[in-house]
């Protein structure tokens, strides 16, 4: 009996002190907006000069830790070119903190999903096809896994990449 209550106590304890924390995004502007982070009641703000796109959530590099995913319009240190780029952030000690800024998945971003683990990608290619693929989180940074689709006109491949997603959530 003794056993049992300890883990209930320690049960509530933990409960307690695990407040959940959310993202959002507001976008001020076509080129500004702010990812924010609530956690046990305080707010983070991190500015995001750009256009963006879409995002969502999800433990993208399972660490357990919900994280947050940007698709946003801009140029790199890589990469000249204005395009779309999807950017992972993370929290750490309550704080917005970028886990991966990515350049490029390979082709040019067209859309993402994250689900069951893993980002999925629409691509479009320098010659005007298209590639659906899955990507999962490597020691630094998202990397392909598996290419669904390639090589395909965008209503094909979106046709998938829709589906696909839908199937999924």
């Amino acid at each position: 009996m003794r056993g049992k209550v300890m883990i209930v106590i320690l049960l509530s304890i933990l409960s307690i002190g695990s407040k959940a924390q959310t993202y959002s995004l507001e976008q001020v502007n076509d080129t500004l907006s702010f990812l924010s982070l609530t956690k046990d009641g305080q707010t983070d703000r991190y500015r995001l000069p750009w256009p963006t796109l879409r995002w969502c959530t999800g433990d993208v590099n399972g660490d357990g830790v919900e994280d947050a995913m940007v698709m946003v319009v801009k140029r790199t240190r890589y990469d000249r070119r204005v395009l779309p780029r999807l950017f992972t952030f993370t929290q750490i000690n309550g704080r917005v903190r970028p886990l991966w800024l990515g350049s490029q998945l390979g082709g040019i971003l067209e859309d993402f999903r994250f689900t069951d683990g893993q980002v999925m990608s629409l691509q479009r290619t320098t010659d005007d096809h298209y590639v659906v693929m899955t990507h999962r989180w490597r020691k630094f940074g998202l990397g392909a896994d598996k290419i669904l689709i390639e090589g395909v006109d965008r209503e094909t491949a979106e046709r998938l990449f829709l589906g696909a997603s839908d199937k999924e959530q």
